[in-house]
């Protein structure tokens, strides 16, 4: 029987991510470029994946884009589907008991509840950049640490230091103030920690939390507010070292399902 080479590639806001599968199961190749959308970053990250797994676009039987850049690859790509789906179909892959999962993107927080490896609900926040990468980023640099280093830092806090805005805008006024009155930054970065949890929590209410309990996207490389979720929510979180993959890889398996439906 032939072996089915499918790619499915998720164009983020922040990042680019590629993966391809050999039969739907077998990650032969992945690769992750630091820009997204509107950017040489897709184009990069498919001619990445394609050099790691030593193969060329030809070689692909289907291939599938996700995300919020997904329209600007139809040259490239055999089919577009919602994000939404994609990252149900991979965290579904990735822990086949899930049931919901917290997307924490660049731009974006999205919850979805998961029904036998299918969404059938989810709680989105699209209009602020409160609780997402982007906001991590804002508050690294006011505090002048790299946003690798945000983990490490607020697990060395001794105090508590309330961030109570939501807003990105207020948020790091309230840091500025806090550093302006002494206030130790691991402690302040706790804060932070806290914050985007809360504002998660807040979203994720709105449809319910079950479990198994699934973080994707890549502020779940972020133990601190892992930690933080975890706390607030009363659920263990489950994360996976393809976090950042998780979109690329559910693209990646519907172009599978789509393959065998073809033949």
């Amino acid at each position: 029987m032939k072996t089915i080479y499918t790619m499915g590639i998720d164009v983020g806001s922040t990042a680019s991510k590629c993966i391809i599968l050999r039969d739907g199961k077998d990650i032969v190749a992945k690769s992750l470029v630091g820009v997204g959308a509107g950017t040489s970053g897709p184009a990069r990250a498919i001619s990445e994946v394609l050099e790691a797994a030593g193969m060329q676009r030809a070689d692909m039987d289907f291939v599938l884009a996700t995300g919020y850049g997904r329209n600007s690859l139809e040259e490239i790509a055999d089919s577009q589907m919602s994000e939404l789906s994609c990252h149900a179909k991979g965290a579904h892959f990735l822990f086949p008991d899930v049931h919901t999962v917290i997307d924490i993107g660049g731009q974006d927080v999205k919850i979805l509840e998961i029904e036998n490896g299918v969404m059938v609900n989810f709680a989105m926040n699209d209009k602020c950049a409160a609780g997402t990468g982007r906001f991590l980023d804002v508050m690294a640099r006011v505090l002048e640490v790299k946003v690798g280093e945000l983990a490490e830092l607020g697990a060395q806090s001794t105090q508590n230091v309330e961030i109570s805005s939501t807003c990105t805008v207020f948020a790091e006024s309230e840091v500025i103030s806090q550093l302006a009155k002494g206030a130790d930054r691991r402690d302040i970065i706790r804060g932070i920690h806290r914050s985007v949890a809360s504002r998660v929590v807040g979203l994720a209410n709105r449809i319910g939390v079950r479990d198994a309990v699934v973080m994707t996207g890549g502020v779940a490389q972020n133990g601190g507010v892992v930690s933080a979720l975890q706390e607030a929510l009363g659920h263990t979180i489950h994360t996976s070292p393809l976090t950042q993959y998780n979109g690329a890889l559910g693209a990646a398996l519907f172009a599978f399902q789509k393959c065998r439906k073809e033949q």
